[in-house]
Parts: structure tokens; C-alpha cells; sequence
């Protein structure tokens, strides 16, 4: 069985798009996922599942979901090696300090034609980011709430990501462990 992480995208957020994590658990294992484990309220969930294709197990829980709940978020589903490779590839191992300065946004696929000179143009002078591969990594010690960068970086990258902070990170690769 593999081990995968699913990282739910726009749940629980302001009121719409709700999905709580018990009925979530329940509803992976009832599409044959096992050791269903969940972190916080913002779709973070560890599972083992027989199935071989990412494709169709993620359409199997989209599809599950949304009959469920009549939304259909949006779904990165990544195996435990490639979430822990893009935790250990970090570009800013030395901000781990402040975990919550820290984001990774997870793409959906890699960015064919990001629009890097856009994105280093939106950046404040404290801000700092890398793309590799699937993960958009980016430094904001001032926050993100106000980064234009941050609230851009999926479109000028071309593809759908979700972000999470060093800390969730951090405690997703221990459920992992």
C-alpha cells in the first residue's frame, strides 16, 4: 500500500466550502483508504491506499466529495516521498525558525511557462522564492497576508497550487514518520 497526502484546497474557509475532518476520515475509508489521518481544519490528511494510479484515486475522492457534500475542492494528492522530498529540497532551511514565514505552494503539475520576471517583480525587498519542480517555495517574513505575491503567484505561475506553512508541513511529515 502507498502512502499518500492529499492536500484539500479552499475548505473551511469563511464560512463556505465546509468539510469537517471526522466526516472527511470517514468518507476516505468508505472508498477503501486506510489509517485516515487529518491535521487541523484545512484539509491536511494522511492515508495509505492500494490504488496505483494518482489520477484515478483523486478523482475517486473528488468524485466522493462532492456527491458528499455538493462542492468539489480543489485536490493535490502527493505520495509521502515526494511531500517529505519537497520538505528536505527547502531553498530556506534557515527560516524554519519562524515556521510561519515559510510557504510551500504544491502545484497541481509543474509550471510549463511560469512568468518568473513577473512574480520577482511582485515581490517585496524582504521577500524571497524558488520554484522547483511541483513547489513553488516562498520566504514572506513580513507575512502574507498583504503579499501581492503571494495572491498572485498561482496565476502568474499557470497552474493550480495550494500553500501551506512550514509548520503544517512540518507536522504532516511527522504523521508521516
Amino acid at each position: 500500500m502507498q502512502t499518500w497526502v492529499a492536500l484539500l484546497r479552499g475548505i473551511n474557509v469563511g464560512g463556505r466550502n465546509i468539510l469537517p475532518m471526522a466526516k472527511l476520515r470517514s468518507l476516505l475509508e468508505s472508498q477503501n483508504c486506510r489509517d485516515v489521518r487529518t491535521y487541523i481544519q484545512s484539509g491536511n490528511v494522511v492515508f495509505r491506499s492500494a490504488a496505483k494510479s494518482r489520477s484515478k484515486l483523486s478523482e475517486s475522492l473528488l468524485a466522493a466529495i462532492e456527491s458528499e457534500f455538493v462542492f468539489r475542492p480543489g485536490l493535490m494528492l502527493l505520495t509521502a516521498g515526494e511531500f517529505l522530498e519537497a520538505k528536505a529540497c527547502s531553498p530556506f532551511s534557515k527560516s524554519v525558525a519562524e515556521p510561519k514565514t515559510l510557504h510551500f505552494f504544491f502545484l497541481e503539475s509543474e509550471a510549463k511557462t511560469p512568468d518568473i520576471q513577473s512574480i520577482a517583480e511582485l515581490a517585496t525587498p524582504t521577500e524571497t522564492f524558488q520554484l522547483t519542480g511541483r513547489v513553488f517555495y516562498l520566504h514572506a517574513p513580513d507575512g502574507i497576508g498583504r503579499s501581492k505575491l503571494a495572491a498572485n503567484v498561482e496565476r502568474k505561475l499557470g497552474v493550480a497550487a495550494t500553500a501551506r506553512n512550514y509548520a503544517t508541513v512540518e507536522k504532516i511529515s511527522e504523521m508521516l514518520s
